[in-house]
């Protein structure tokens, strides 16, 4: 089947390519619907709707598969660090050996901050939320480097990804501790990217920090599981927001700002705020499964579920496995509390029945948790991680020659055509 006819009142409209996908998904080509017909697709949420081709992450939710340029998600997280992962994603290639020591040595070489961009940060209020001054200093920072979207900077110098990779954790650990301590701890060069993100995050004015190394491998793992899931939220900001040809920096300042809603990047804070309130009232996790399954109770169970995973989402599997690691040698409650949480929803036929199971947010925020981590800093780190795909989707569709500016359309509900009104006569 390579073509569908779409009938209308059981006469035949249109003729549309059926378009199929590496891994066998189909999509109808509907790009000249209306053109031929005069109708448009109604989808609140895209829930049905494919904007783009992609060769970047496939996913697949049915059978909780999720591929990275074709490498499953485990065999990354076993075998591979972060910056691997990023050059994979913008490469669409594991590096060499030496390829993967000039691109570390790159992301090092470039961490400094402009000190601009320190004042600014200092201006913004210290109470601001830091997903807020991340995206505030972001979206400035593109006037340090113009020559907007191009593979390498101006006169030279390194490529935009690799400018936004190296400062990021920079100006993440800075936008936290410029609400709390004030105390900035610069980049060092000997450290590698998530150790030298916890020291600037935890090491005191004096020195003498080191973190510890289950911490680097558990956010090491972290950041790599998160690195894309396709055509997310604010994934598809960035590509809204490029569409414009606006550039690379505002894009994904928009990403940012997309991710630091409740529903999308902030859902392990609520987890573990669930969690805490599930300790509060004394643990009984099986009264909170009542609840929700209790349509008239406000309740719900924080971290289960997913809009594509209709099985175990793969990441909550292997984060699940990090945290247990992180946490075997001390008794955490939180964690206890939510292996026995998914151990008597996975047994309990609503669940069952709806294909509701845990996802990447139910185990993420109990290690961040663990790690050290405000709950403030959990919808940061996660934007960490996605910058890599937002960077990599960004970039695909910039060198793609079909693609356009997004123009989502509407169906007009409002009044029908009436005639203005003299405020006399009102």
């Amino acid at each position: 089947m390579d073509r569908v006819t779409i009938r209308a009142q059981d006469e035949d409209l249109v003729e549309v390519p059926v378009i199929t996908g590496t891994e066998g998904e189909q999509a109808l080509g509907i790009a000249h619907l209306r053109k031929a017909t005069g109708l448009v697709t109604l989808d609140p949420g895209y829930g049905n709707t494919a904007e783009a081709s992609s060769a970047i992450t496939f996913i697949n939710g049915e059978d909780g598969i999720l591929r990275y340029r074709g490498y499953p998600v485990d065999q990354l997280v076993e075998h591979s660090s972060f910056l691997e992962v990023c050059f994979l994603l913008d490469q669409g290639e594991l590096p060499s050996p030496c390829r993967l020591t000039e691109f570390e040595q790159e992301i090092r070489g470039n961490a400094s901050l402009p000190e601009g961009l320190m004042t600014l940060l200092e201006a913004i209020p210290a109470s601001t939320h830091p997903m807020q001054k991340l995206a505030a200093v972001v979206a400035v920072m593109g006037s340090y480097y113009p020559g907007a979207g191009g593979s390498a900077g101006p006169e030279g110098g390194p490529a935009e990804s690799t400018i936004l990779l190296a400062k990021l954790p920079v100006l993440a650990a800075w936008s936290y501790r410029s609400g709390t301590d004030g105390v900035y701890i610069a980049p060092r060069s000997d450290l590698g990217y998530a150790s030298n993100f916890l020291n600037m995050m935890f090491a005191p004015q004096d020195g003498g920090f080191e973190a510890p190394e289950a911490h680097i491998r558990a956010l090491e793992a972290l950041l790599l599981l998160h690195a894309d899931h396709g055509q997310n939220l604010s994934t598809s900001a960035v590509r809204l927001v490029g569409s414009s040809r606006a550039e690379l920096f505002s894009a994904i300042s928009a990403g940012i700002l997309a991710l630091s809603g409740p529903l999308h990047g902030g859902a392990n804070q609520r987890v573990v705020e669930m969690l805490e309130e599930i300790l509060a009232a004394g643990g009984d996790t099986r009264s909170f499964i009542e609840r929700a399954k209790d349509r008239s109770d406000p309740f719900r169970l924080m971290g289960f579920g997913h809009r594509v995973y209709k099985n175990y989402d793969p990441r909550a599997e292997l984060i699940k496995q990090h945290a247990k690691d992180l946490l075997r040698e001390r008794g955490n409650p939180l964690l206890e509390t939510a292996l026995r949480l998914e151990t008597e929803a996975l047994e309990d036929e609503f669940f069952i029945q709806r294909g509701i199971y845990p996802n990447v947010d139910f185990y993420s925020g109990i290690i961040y948790r663990a790690i050290g981590f405000p709950s403030k800093m959990f919808t940061v780190l996660f934007a960490l991680g996605r910058l890599p795909g937002w960077l990599a989707q960004w970039r695909e569709m910039i060198d793609d020659p079909y693609s356009r500016i997004k123009r989502p359309r509407s169906i007009y509900l409002g009044f029908p055509r009436r005639d203005f009104v003299p405020i006399e006569e009102r």
